[in-house]
């Protein structure tokens, strides 16, 4: 379908889609307590969604395909600059905070586009992973952690740390 054969419910649909992943990990960022939330992401993935489809419109019959691929690469900067601000380091400068967060506005952008562009089954697929990833991420990584120390602790206790050299 070309993009000027799309109806206003086509077009909201699109931007509905995009707020709502924007909207669902936003709210995930939120009841963790981060910098960015549910309004940023929101907004992220509507803006993305809306200039995706903004351009696409634009570059329909355009005789140059590089259009959409600058304009991808602009965004995705873009946001990549958006991200660094969420990302802090502590008083130690050892401790990084925000970098889950960046990511996390840097892939709601990468949805956002995909939703304007209409790519449903793939932005329906990475959400899910994105918001399994979000919600079961400090599990995993409290689990290896603690798997990974006592391993350490077994192969100190045995030598066989001398054995791996």
């Amino acid at each position: 379908m070309l993009i000027s054969e799309l109806t206003l419910t086509d077009l909201m649909e699109r931007l509905g889609i995009a707020l709502l992943c924007g909207a669902s990990v936003g709210l995930n960022r939120e009841l963790h307590h981060k910098a960015a939330g549910f309004k940023t992401f929101s907004l992220v993935a509507i803006g993305t969604a809306g200039i995706t489809i903004g351009v696409l419109s634009l570059t329909v019959g355009s005789s140059d395909s590089g259009d959409m691929s600058r304009v991808v690469q602009g965004v995705l900067t873009g946001i990549g600059f958006l991200g660094a601000g969420v990302i802090m380091r502590g008083p130690d400068s050892a401790h990084v905070t925000g970098l889950t967060t960046a990511a996390s506005l840097w892939l709601v952008a990468g949805l956002g586009m995909l939703s304007g562009l209409g790519n449903f089954r793939l932005v329906w697929a990475l959400l899910a992973l994105a918001l399994v990833l979000l919600s079961a991420g400090q599990f995993v990584e409290s689990f290896a952690s603690r798997w990974f120390a006592r391993w350490q602790d077994h192969r100190k206790n045995t030598g066989t740390e001398k054995n791996d050299l």
